[in-house]
């Protein structure tokens, strides 16, 4: 297991399981897998959002990290991105039809794996 922990540095809209949660590369790259290999046709409703707190838990201790978005914009890009999708405003609702569920599910899968990829780098991992 490949687990490390750098602090935290920025505030996000939920707090998750406290500011010592340590990252767990081989668990999110998992989570995130599973969630890119869900088919629209095949996947139900209840099964999207059965994943859908754990990856965006992931992705919101990701956005805690230090990542080095002081010295690159792109990063800076990818945790402002990150940052509006894990707000409560903007996630799905019961409202939401299941596409738009989908879509958004696979948002947060892709952006995590991106910022998973950034925090194994500066932090010297092997990757999962």
């Amino acid at each position: 297991m490949t687990v490390a922990s750098t602090g935290k540095t920025i505030e996000t809209a939920e707090d998750t399981d406290g500011d010592n949660t340590l990252i767990d590369v081989e668990a999110i790259s998992s989570r995130t897998n599973s969630v890119l290999g869900l088919r629209m046709d095949t996947t139900t409703r209840a099964a999207m959002d059965r994943q859908l707190p754990a990856v965006a838990g992931d992705l919101n201790r990701l956005l805690r990290e230090d990542l080095g978005a002081a010295d690159d914009n792109e990063v800076r890009q990818l945790l402002r991105q990150g940052t509006r999708l894990v707000d409560l405003t903007n996630r799905p609702t019961a409202e939401t039809p299941a596409f738009g569920t989908y879509l958004y599910l696979r948002d947060v899968a892709l952006l995590t794996q991106r910022l998973l990829w950034i925090y194994v780098e500066r932090n010297g991992l092997d990757a999962p």
